[in-house]
């Protein structure tokens, strides 16, 4: 595999990150097949070079490699398994799993995958859609190092690749990066009220800080979506709080105390229970508001 030979890809999941990544691939010369289960989302793909397959083992036959992006480890596995898509790949293909499930899960499908002899990489990814968009995602591997080592000029058209260890490991750094995120969403929301009730201008208030200790790319992105009061959603709520539940029940079977991370489990659980699952997970600023008993105004700017 080198950097220069297209390759033969199957992309099974093609919704808000796995279509911008389909288009990345495209875009390096690939040859890729798609695949999900809601077909209109291939539509376009198709108009961009794709093919679009009828089923996921459809997609897989003669693939070299299978990625998959899809919503959880139940989803992964119905259609890796279940829905043959594993059956019929070739001895020596690899399997990329980018979705994010939780660590067993991964070690789980690596090894029913090694005996069928094919290869898996967990490879959960981190930079929302304008990340995949501009191929600058933060790409976490677990797996066999010579076979991350083959994927990794495929992997250059998405972002930047780093092997993080065995298999699992790609999920289990997947789930501190969501940690981080969550609090940090969380704090920039409870900044943006404190400021509002002080009397401050929230937009002003971010303009003041950016360059100093507390510029993030969450206050970048997520900050101007609560400025602007823009919640439709990048990154839902509801999977985002997936993730925080497969913190929760990783941190639990360690014996871990971690205090910040479950207060925001909790608020994002009370959050998506108020029927905000599909709300991006910037909207957490909702909920603090509610916890405050404030009206934001929606002028700020």
């Amino acid at each position: 595999m080198t950097e220069d030979t297209a390759i033969r890809i199957a992309f099974l999941g093609t919704g808000l990150m796995g279509a911008p990544m389909v288009r990345r691939l495209l875009a390096a010369g690939h040859s890729v097949t798609v695949w999900n289960r809601s077909a209109e989302k291939t539509r376009a793909l198709a108009d961009d070079g794709a093919r679009v397959a009828a089923t996921p083992a459809e997609a897989a036959a003669g693939a070299e490699i299978v990625f998959t992006m899809l919503s959880d480890g139940a989803a992964v596995a119905d259609v890796l398994f279940a829905q043959g898509a594993a059956a019929a790949m070739t001895a020596g293909a690899v399997v990329i799993d980018t979705s994010s499930i939780a660590p067993p899960l991964a070690r789980d499908h690596a090894q029913r995958l090694e005996d069928m002899h094919i290869a898996h990489v967990d490879c959960p990814v981190s930079g929302g859609v304008a990340g995949a968009e501009a191929g600058t995602l933060a790409l976490m591997a677990g797996g066999d190092a010579t076979v991350i080592d083959r994927i990794a000029p495929v992997m250059a058209a998405l972002g930047r690749l780093t092997h993080v260890g065995p298999p699992g490991a790609g999920q289990v750094c997947k789930l501190a990066n969501q940690q981080i995120v969550a609090i940090t969403i969380a704090a920039v929301a409870e900044a943006m009220i404190l400021v509002q009730a002080g009397g401050a201008d929230r937009g002003k208030f971010r303009d003041a800080i950016r360059g100093g200790f507390a510029e993030s790319r969450i206050l970048d992105l997520h900050g101007g979506r609560m400025i602007a009061r823009d919640f439709a959603p990048g990154g839902p709520s509801r999977l985002h709080l997936k993730d925080l539940d497969a913190v929760a029940a990783l941190s639990g079977s360690a014996d871990l105390t971690l205090p910040l991370t479950e207060a925001v489990h909790a608020a994002f659980r009370d959050f998506v229970g108020q029927g905000h699952g599909d709300t991006d997970h910037s909207g957490i600023l909702l909920h603090l508001e509610g916890l405050n008993d404030r009206t934001a105004r929606k002028d700020d700017a």
